[in-house]
């Protein structure tokens, strides 16, 4: 018997309806997890080993044994619980596929490192994370990384996997993160910390924010990175006020080229939560592709002309972003290449960054 009202927690968030309405969202978002984990696990080409495979139908011949006669007079099979069961498998195999195992490989991110570091251009940087990390993984695979000549870091919570609700590691925030590394390797790394112009967008207030950046100071930090910001004055607020909050560490800007209208709305929308500002929002809406930029089959007669047109646009907006952000008096500028190559390339050409190299 369903009861008439339900509180638990979904999704991170506590949620108190009747409970069909109850049961209506937790299966809902069990479905939409499922089919997150198996898209995500087949783009990474992902296949599980044996063991990972032994362990799931050894769990459903267990839960099976226990609660069949149950399962099937809810018309779930056995073979379903195993298929579940597997679901939980790719979820923790996405981990090692992303960021390597047992720091012997830590993925392509060490490949595409050691690249530059051999080309000898510029300074390579490891973007780490928290996330489903122990401390023994992160020692091993910072290890790992200073062993190749790898020694700039920039330390991260990391953006939470669909479902979760922590970073089921060891380390909980970005400021543990920098205080680890400085306990256990000194100042063998240099190490950037992310700081958000607009407050991040699940910390209570920018003045919270900033006080958990000073932190990240407090406890080791060389440099900030910023995240996106297209509010310039929201940026100048932000920047006074952490130098007024004895914030000392150098600035790099974070700033992502504009160069296609779906991928723009979604970087400031599903992760940042970001102010677009009037001239942003007029170079999408006279580029507007209908019925929206996310339409795979969109029945607009100008796609490429707009497409083309939005691009234009986006990449003078960014050169005069880049203009105004150098003359906040930044220290330096971070492009998020997307693998954008040519058309960073062509922005930080265009805006001089090149020739400051």
């Amino acid at each position: 018997v369903l009861k008439a009202q339900c509180t638990g927690t979904i999704n991170g968030e506590e949620v108190t309806t009747d409970g069909a309405d109850y049961i209506s969202q937790l299966t809902t978002h069990a479905i939409e997890y499922y089919a997150a984990v198996e898209k995500e696990f087949d783009e990474l080409g992902g296949v599980l080993d044996d063991a990972a495979t032994a362990e799931a139908a050894n769990s459903a011949d267990s839960l099976w044994n226990s609660n069949g006669d149950l399962y099937t007079a809810n018309g779930i099979s056995k073979s379903t619980v195993e298929t579940y069961l597997l679901n939980a498998q790719k979820a923790k195999a996405i981990l090692n596929l992303t960021y390597g195992a047992g720091g012997t490989n830590v993925g392509k991110n060490l490949e595409v490192l050691d690249k530059i570091q051999k080309d000898g251009k510029c300074t390579p940087v490891t973007h780490f994370t928290c996330i489903g990390n122990t401390k023994e993984d992160i020692k091993e695979k910072l290890q790992t990384y200073l062993d190749h000549g790898i020694d700039h870091m920039l330390a991260l919570r990391g953006d939470l996997p669909f479902g979760w609700t922590g970073t089921n590691g060891d380390l909980h925030y970005a400021t543990e993160l920098v205080k680890f590394v400085r306990k256990e390797f000194g100042d063998k790394f240099t190490i950037a910390v992310a700081g958000s112009p607009e407050g991040h967008i699940q910390c209570r207030s920018l003045e919270a924010d900033i006080a958990f950046l000073k932190q990240k100071q407090d406890n080791g930090a060389d440099f900030i990175i910023s995240q996106l910001c297209w509010d310039m004055d929201a940026f100048r607020y932000w920047l006074e006020a952490i130098r007024n909050a004895g914030i000392w560490l150098p600035v790099d800007v974070g700033i992502m080229p504009i160069l296609d209208q779906a991928a723009t709305i979604n970087m400031a929308l599903s992760r940042n939560g970001c102010v677009m500002d009037r001239k942003l929002c007029e170079i999408i809406s006279k580029n507007w592709i209908f019925p929206n930029p996310f339409d795979k089959e969109p029945f607009d007669a100008d796609v490429a002309g707009k497409k083309e047109s939005f691009k234009k646009a986006g990449i003078e907006y960014t050169i005069n972003q880049i203009d105004e952000y150098r003359a906040c008096g930044v220290d330096g500028i971070h492009l998020y290449a997307l693998n954008k190559y040519d058309d960073v390339a062509y922005i930080a050409k265009e805006a001089g960054l090149i020739d400051l190299v």
